[in-house]
């Protein structure tokens, strides 16, 4: 069932989004060569603590952490730990925040250091794929214009896109319905309404889209070892087009 928000309900998930952009921002500066990944994770907990905001991730299905933090060839669900990022790095960091019952749900993908033109692209083309799909989130159109458009615009660019993870509803459930794939024909799928409020987060491989998981059952890495990046936001379907609230 899809959950449909008042705008009263969508403002609450402004509020929660609010917070985790800004946490993004200072992400930006944190992130930096000779930190561990266990450092940002630490370092979003208490951001949100300070914000009396809850990490919504933090003991779903068991999961131990306030983010996923994943680097280099790792898609998505990377545990924070040890690994110290070096220069030339990538790291994509997700979080879901909890604020007063409603959530809001991003992941950004930053650069460790000074790195390579290869990674700056993928980057750049992830990004961009986006908010192509941002663009297709409109009262009338349906899932599979989304998707198609993300598709369209990253295979364009030589880039795969991941098949095993995809966007979903959300609102006081980190999952809801419907689901949001980031490939596939265009006019298919939920016919989107105003009310509606989804995560749209395209993950881009320089290799081929196949994934494999490690044996701690959640880091999915890209099975052939290539780069992959994610961006993401949560946006709400309205009459006037999209809001993005998870803007930075």
């Amino acid at each position: 069932m899809i959950v449909i928000k008042t705008n009263e309900e969508i403002m609450k998930m402004k509020k929660a989004g609010e917070i985790l952009a800004a946490c993004h921002r200072e992400l930006r500066t944190f992130v930096r060569p000779g930190i561990t990944t266990k450092a940002i994770d630490d370092h979003v907990e208490q951001f949100l603590k300070e914000h009396g905001a809850i990490p919504e991730q933090k003991g779903y299905h068991g999961y131990p952490f306030a983010t996923c933090t994943s680097v280099n060839d790792v898609i998505c669900h990377g545990f924070p730990g040890q690994t110290v990022l070096t220069e030339g790095d990538i790291v994509t960091v997700d979080m879901v925040v909890n604020l007063d019952g409603w959530l809001a749900d991003s992941a950004w993908s930053y650069a460790v250091g000074q790195i390579s033109e290869t990674s700056q692209k993928l980057l750049d083309v992830t990004k961009e794929s986006l908010y192509k799909g941002i663009e297709q989130a409109v009262v009338g159109n349906r899932i599979g214009d989304i998707s198609h458009a993300i598709q369209v615009y990253a295979e364009a660019q030589g880039y795969s896109v991941v098949r095993d993870f995809i966007g979903h509803g959300i609102g006081q459930k980190m999952h809801e319905e419907p689901q949001v794939p980031h490939y596939g024909p265009p006019n298919r799928g939920t016919r989107l309404k105003a009310g509606m409020v989804l995560t749209i987060e395209p993950m881009l491989n320089t290799g081929k889209y196949h994934s494999k998981i490690d044996p701690d059952g959640w880091t999915a890495r890209t099975a052939d070892g290539g780069l992959s990046a994610q961006y993401e936001h949560t946006l709400a379907i309205t009459e006037d087009g999209p809001i993005i609230l998870t803007a930075q």
